[in-house]
């Protein structure tokens, strides 16, 4: 017997075929003699729907009533999914973040997890039932309702898994594991039996989407299990641990990549100790998240700086480096925000000399100009032109052939 945490997404559950479609998975996984605590996100819509309700009396809601608005999309999940096993004759239970006792801070819309207690939810497996519990919301020391943001109902199911110490989180959703890349820019895109933490973080980080960055790290720092699945058809999914599988040629576990960069320059600005925090610190206090950082020293005592941001950031954070460059008397800003990032990711890249050198050439081949590169030990991004995202894709796909399985190492 073990303990899995599974967590259900929005259109896992979207509509009442689809909540008793889990209730039957749920039920197959209690019948293979597992402890179940189960974690729902709101019906997939529900969230806007309740936003643009809240809309209709004020344009800007304050934070605490959107959260205890918001949190009633995954009270409804919860209790339909609740009877819905009672349906089937499996005991089960539904609970509210606050009913579990997880603890955030105070930050509304959000907030981050202090703690979870267990009490109330052993108390319930210990008596044989299915614990439905709502994602994505927790009680302040304040006593208030506050919600965890995007991503928060993944936070929430790895949170409750660390708690508990289970064996295993599942997290099901609308793709059947972690693919090498998207298969919507490359149709042969191979699903990974299991990839490691560090992976999964980068290739979240640099633009893949199937878990949220927070999960991750809230599964690696406890060491959690986690394992993506697919809630409409049957597989074993990826399985994210700290395990590395031996395997000859791993050397490249995936491919990620962002649509939405932009990059700045500021040219011939003084060469000096401090000046990288006078360029980033107004950036920084306008909540602007900067990427990659390039700076090059031209030799006549000044440096042209140059980083990257959102897309959605670019107009703003321009006419900021508009102002730090007078302020400067630095020579001239340039931007482009129709470009891409494209990382190749694995654990395997820090000893395989050649690497970099392997996707150069590559994107070389393709008449691909690369703007700027960066690397850490298991990764290397570089920005191209956005119109060739895709073929610089497709393209290191197939030159680091991550369409077939790796062998087994003998």
């Amino acid at each position: 017997m073990a303990l899995i945490v599974q967590k259900y997404g929005g259109t896992s559950v979207g509509t009442v075929e689809r909540i008793k479609a889990v209730a039957d998975k749920v039920k197959a996984t209690r019948e293979a003699g597992h402890d179940v605590v189960v974690v729902l996100s709101a019906m997939s819509g529900e969230t806007n729907r309740l936003i643009a309700l809240a809309k209709e009396f004020i344009e800007k809601p304050s934070a605490r009533e959107m959260d205890v608005l918001l949190t009633t999309g995954e009270q409804t999940t919860i209790a339909l999914l609740s009877m819905a096993l009672h349906n089937l004759n499996v005991e089960a239970v539904s609970m509210t973040g606050d009913q579990i006792r997880m603890k955030t801070d105070a930050s509304h819309s959000k907030a981050r997890i202090l703690n979870v207690e267990t009490e109330n939810l052993q108390k319930h497996l210990k008596a044989g039932k299915v614990v439905v519990v709502a994602g994505f919301q927790g009680r302040s020391e304040d006593n208030n309702i506050t919600t965890l943001g995007r991503g928060g109902s993944d936070t929430s199911a790895v949170a409750i898994a660390a708690a508990l110490k289970a064996d295993e989180c599942q997290i099901y959703t609308d793709v059947d594991g972690v693919y090498t890349t998207d298969p919507r820019v490359e149709p042969n895109a191979r699903r990974l039996d299991s990839i490691t933490f560090e992976e999964m973080l980068e290739m979240a980080s640099l633009g893949a989407k199937v878990l949220q960055i927070r999960s991750v790290e809230f599964a690696g720092k406890y060491n959690v299990p986690l394992r993506v699945l697919s809630s409409f058809k049957d597989g074993g999914g990826t399985l994210i641990s700290y395990e590395e599988n031996k395997m000859e040629s791993p050397v490249i576990s995936g491919i990620a990549f962002n649509r939405d960069e932009a990059r700045l320059t500021l040219s011939g600005v003084p060469d000096q100790p401090t000046i990288a925090a006078q360029i980033l610190s107004p950036i920084g206090a306008a909540n602007i998240d900067v990427d990659m950082i390039v700076q090059n020293t031209l030799g006549d005592g000044k440096t042209d700086f140059t980083f990257t941001v959102h897309r959605d950031d670019y107009e703003e954070a321009t006419k900021l480096l508009n102002v730090v460059c007078t302020k400067l008397s630095a020579d001239s800003v340039q931007g482009n925000n129709e470009i891409a990032k494209v990382s190749i990711v694995g654990v395997g890249m820090w000893n395989h000399p050649g690497v970099a050198q392997k996707m150069f050439e590559t994107l070389g081949a393709e008449g691909i100009n690369m703007h700027q590169i960066a690397t850490s030990e298991i990764k290397i991004s570089v920005l191209v032109d956005s119109k060739y995202l895709e073929l610089a894709v497709r393209a290191l796909h197939k030159a680091f052939e991550l369409e077939t399985e790796p062998k087994q190492e003998k």
